[in-house]
């Protein structure tokens, strides 16, 4: 079920259409189904600009924008029904399920595609097209375009440029709308919940994959279908391993678990972070870590609003850590100095968060004409600053080593400044620690 109208879909499409030049055609595939093994599909899960322009669900379609076309400006292809596969697959909108449930203009069976593409092609100067991101489509939109080329010599006029609809289209997706906001919402509370009951469940004893459990439940239970990215569920050490994956570590009383998961609903993502200790309580040496990176998090909603560039709130968290390293001895020296030789970055090596939206690494560029985007309202982003002091650091006392921490949230520009969509997870030492005693006297 799709939480954005249809109305909005067609908006989309306009917006875009009025950003392509006279004479010109857009043409967009959908996400092709991918093999896991055998004859074992993955979960099919749409390409983030096909579902923005259309919310349609299905692989083998193809959307085509023209334009000003006489007959319809917005062109669907996409599969027949089927009664014999969709018993076994499940139902199919055909035809006329696109046209009156997903509002195409006109819809064609994806199997005709050959037959009617090169006519809608043929004639237009410009083909909008995302060159290079699926090679067989590639492949076939050359073909169409040389049976156009073949037929010069009776009149056919081939197009003549090839553009990069990926530019305009991700600059459209950049703002987010109400709908899209309220989406993403829901996806974070969801995610919420679910980091709520992970830390609830947390037991010397269990394993990573078993929080991982707790997860996937509560993201299922809320009505999202696949997490937004691999779920990170890191023990000990691991929680230093910015991309760990495999879940599979005993947890220990002492140690730090570090989760970074979310769900998505209709395909628009959630990110979120928290560090906890296994045990419920930090050790000094934890809880110092913490509220450092914890004082990053929360200085940085202060250099995103209107008016403010992208990196403002990174250099904000490196300004904040590297200070904290100066006064827990982690790092010597002037502060000024060591951020402008990036001292900091044995601890705190990657950025301070990412755009999202229908891609958890959402699309959008950083900069424009070379200085980092001024923010408006409507932006998604996450905060996301972190310590990790590796485990073989000779640098540091060994009561440091093998502590990594990362806090996460997400956030909308607004009008006055931003909007945290994930304040439903608790960030404090005190309130962390209240909740997981909670859940163990409850236990007890």
């Amino acid at each position: 079920m799709n939480r954005i109208p249809q109305s909005e879909f067609a908006q989309r499409r306009q917006a875009l259409m009025a950003l392509m030049d006279p004479n010109s055609i857009a043409i967009l595939p959908a996400a092709p189904a991918q093999m896991r093994n055998s004859d074992v599909e993955h979960t099919y899960r749409q390409d983030s600009d096909f579902q923005y322009l259309s919310g349609f669900p299905e692989p083998e379609a193809v959307i085509v924008l023209i334009p000003r076309r006489e007959h319809g400006e917005y062109v669907l292809f996409c599969r027949e029904r089927d009664p014999e596969r969709e018993l076994w697959d499940g139902l199919r909108a055909g035809q006329e399920g696109a046209v009156r449930d997903y509002h195409a203009d006109d819809a064609f069976p994806i199997s005709d595609i050959d037959d009617i593409l090169p006519g809608l092609i043929e004639g237009r100067e410009r083909v909008y097209y995302a060159i290079g991101r699926d090679a067989e489509f590639d492949h076939r939109l050359m073909e169409w375009i040389n049976i156009i080329r073949a037929k010069a010599r009776q009149g056919a006029q081939p197009p003549s440029e090839f553009v990069a609809i990926d530019h305009l289209l991700h600059d459209l997706r950049l703002r987010k709308s109400v709908n899209e906001i309220a989406v993403m919402q829901t996806a974070a509370a969801i995610s919420a919940r679910a980091h709520v009951r992970a830390m609830q469940a947390s037991r010397d004893g269990l394993c990573e994959y078993h929080l991982e459990a707790e997860l996937d439940y509560e993201f299922r239970r809320g009505g999202a279908r696949l997490p937004a990215y691999g779920s990170i569920v890191a023990a000990g050490r691991n929680a230093c391993i910015l991309h760990y994956r495999e879940n599979d570590a005993p947890l220990k009383d002492g140690d730090l678990v570090l989760i970074d998961a979310g769900c998505e609903i209709d395909c628009y993502a959630s990110d979120i972070t928290r560090t906890f200790p296994v045990s419920g309580s930090f050790s000094p040496e934890q809880k110092a870590i913490y509220e450092l990176v914890l004082e990053a998090n929360v200085e940085a909603f202060n250099h995103i609003g209107p008016g403010k560039r992208w990196n403002d709130a990174h250099e904000a968290t490196v300004r904040v850590i590297t200070a904290g390293l100066v006064r827990l001895g982690l790092l010597q020296g002037e502060v000024d100095e060591l951020i402008a030789s990036e001292a900091y970055k044995p601890f705190y090596m990657h950025r301070a968060g990412h755009w999202l939206g229908l891609d958890v690494h959402d699309v959008g560029d950083y900069k424009v004409d070379g200085r980092w985007r001024e923010l408006e309202p409507g932006m998604c982003m996450t905060v996301e600053p972190g310590i990790y002091i590796a485990v073989d650091n000779q640098n540091v006392e060994a009561k440091w080593r093998g502590i990594g921490v990362r806090i996460e949230d997400d956030v909308v520009v607004t009008e006055t400044g931003c909007e945290i969509l994930t304040g439903g997870v608790p960030k404090s030492v005190a309130e962390v620690e209240a909740l997981m005693a909670a859940a163990r006297a409850q236990v007890a």
